[in-house]
């Protein structure tokens, strides 16, 4: 039975709250309607990825990006794979999209497999006029032609190591580890 370890923490909570600001700074720059954006974050670590970069941005502009939540579940391609009863929680985007300029949030983008459904799922509520991603953490590995606009930081890793990203809101701990598949002993 596979099991991880630990191989090193990647960043701290300030280091992950440092690598938002930067990138709530780089939206600034690169938007030019405000009026325009929202952020979508992809259940469930780019929820408080959008609810927290909204919350920098409100800081630093004295306006609101509206966030949504989306949910994925029905729309993977490996589904039948995942489990025979997948839990479908609730997507929540309590605005138009179309016309929008929306930030597609998610912690992790790894062979691309969970943006493309993502815009699947995203599509099924109107035709944005522009469609950005986010990540926290670009760790390669690419399956497909997908590609983030914003990056919290790039992590070059082998097939056996896993990114592990931790959020207060989530899991009660705040942090970013490289872990290892091992192999359990019998």
């Amino acid at each position: 039975m596979p099991v991880t370890r630990e191989k090193a923490q990647l960043m701290s909570a300030s280091e992950v709250d440092r690598t938002l600001v930067r990138l709530a700074h780089e939206i600034l720059e690169r938007t030019h309607d405000l009026d325009r954006l929202v952020f979508i974050g992809i259940r469930r670590r780019g929820v408080p990825l959008a609810q927290r970069l909204s919350k920098k941005i409100e800081s630093l502009e004295r306006r609101t990006v509206p966030v949504g939540i989306l949910d994925i579940s029905l729309y993977r391609d490996d589904l039948s794979t995942v489990s025979h009863q997948p839990v479908v929680n609730s997507t929540d985007i309590p605005f138009p999209v179309v016309g929008k300029d929306v930030i597609l949030m998610d912690d992790v983008l790894y062979t691309g497999r969970t943006i493309r459904s993502a815009l699947d799922a995203l599509f099924d509520h109107g035709r944005p006029a522009r469609v950005q991603l986010l990540v926290l953490i670009d760790r390669g590995h690419r399956e497909l032609p997908i590609e983030a606009q914003y990056v919290g930081r790039m992590v070059q890793t082998s097939s056996s190591e896993i990114i592990e990203v931790k959020f207060q809101e989530i899991d009660a701990i705040e942090k970013v580890l490289l872990v290892e598949r091992a192999m359990q002993e019998a």
